[in-house]
């Protein structure tokens, strides 16, 4: 009886003996914990039936890739009417920036020499009855007559030249072209409005991770901005564990920690960024030293992107400090 109350007094001795040297000044606590997962919430901005699922539940996707697909009807149909109106306007501006085409010009330039050589020919006859009339061999009437054919062949000829001049400047005037630049632009704005719909129903992974889950399956009807499935990126996921408030004064935003779990090979290495300001329950006004004891902090560390793939969410982790 003796010699097993000695023995069990020799075992106590060394649990006790471990716990203090765990204790120790040189030792680094273990702070309890999980992997936490920031999930993406991946949507269309416009309802439609679910046209393709381009990824599997559960498979790494790498940024940019194609994720799923709504179907583009008839927002399609509406982008094609846009884009067939921008380019409408577009050769509107461009024919009422042009002149006339070289057969056209040289038609006009005909009518001008035509009514040059009808204005000479009415000068000429006005002059022969001028001389006529002063020898009182014609009227006063054909004078006049002649007078007025000389002037109707001055405006004619004034006429043609200015259509000439008209025809070889742009067609339209300025107010025209700069009204006709602004339905170019009110055009191209709703072609890449309607552009914007029609590519918006496409969506492809954002950043490198794993497609956690799908929310529908192709053909069913998806409301707009209803997610059709959730991604978990490398980078959103992270270690997330409590210190108590002995210790939280001790820790600072980019410090190193090391972090186990059940099946790890290796350690995790993370770095703090995130260090809670309260407690994560409201303290009493008054309370015992322990009480206080009891107050945890949460705190948050980013994994190294070369291990964050690997850690799955919520799987526990007990969290040390790194070594200096």
């Amino acid at each position: 009886m003796m010699r097993s109350r000695a023995v069990l007094r020799l075992l106590a001795g060394a649990v006790v003996a471990s716990l203090l040297a765990a204790c120790g000044p040189n030792s680094s606590p273990a702070y309890q914990g999980y992997v936490e997962g920031e999930y993406l919430y991946l949507s269309a901005p416009q309802a439609g039936y679910l046209k393709s699922l381009d990824a599997l539940r559960g498979s790494r996707v790498a940024a940019g890739q194609a994720l799923f697909a709504v179907a583009t009807d008839p927002d399609a149909q509406a982008l094609a009417e846009a884009e067939a109106r921008a380019g409408s306007a577009r050769e509107k501006v461009e024919n009422l920036k042009e002149p006339r085409r070289p057969p056209e010009i040289a038609a006009l330039e005909a009518n001008l020499l035509a009514a040059q050589a009808g204005l000479r020919l009415a000068q000429t006859r006005l002059r022969q009855q001028e001389a006529l009339a002063k020898a009182k061999f014609v009227s006063q009437t054909a004078l006049d007559e002649a007078r007025s054919a000389y002037e109707q062949s001055q405006a004619q000829t004034e006429a043609a030249r200015q259509q000439l001049a008209s025809y070889r400047a742009t067609l339209g005037r300025k107010a025209e072209v700069r009204g006709a630049e602004a339905d170019v632009q009110a055009a191209a704005a709703l072609a890449a409005q309607k552009r914007w719909v029609v590519e918006k129903k496409s969506v492809t992974a954002p950043e490198a991770g794993e497609l956690a889950e799908t929310y529908y399956r192709p053909g069913e009807w998806v409301p707009a901005g209803a997610a059709v499935a959730s991604l978990l990126p490398d980078a959103r996921r992270r270690l997330r564990f409590f210190v108590p408030e002995s210790a939280v004064a001790a820790l600072q935003p980019g410090q190193a920690v090391l972090a186990g779990c059940d099946g790890c090979a290796e350690p995790i290495h993370a770095s703090i960024d995130f260090i809670a300001a309260q407690a994560e329950y409201t303290p009493p006004v008054i309370y015992s030293r322990g009480s206080r004891e009891k107050l945890v902090f949460r705190v948050e560390a980013a994994p190294d992107p070369a291990q964050a793939a690997t850690l799955r969410p919520g799987l526990p982790v007990d969290v040390r400090l790194a070594p200096h």
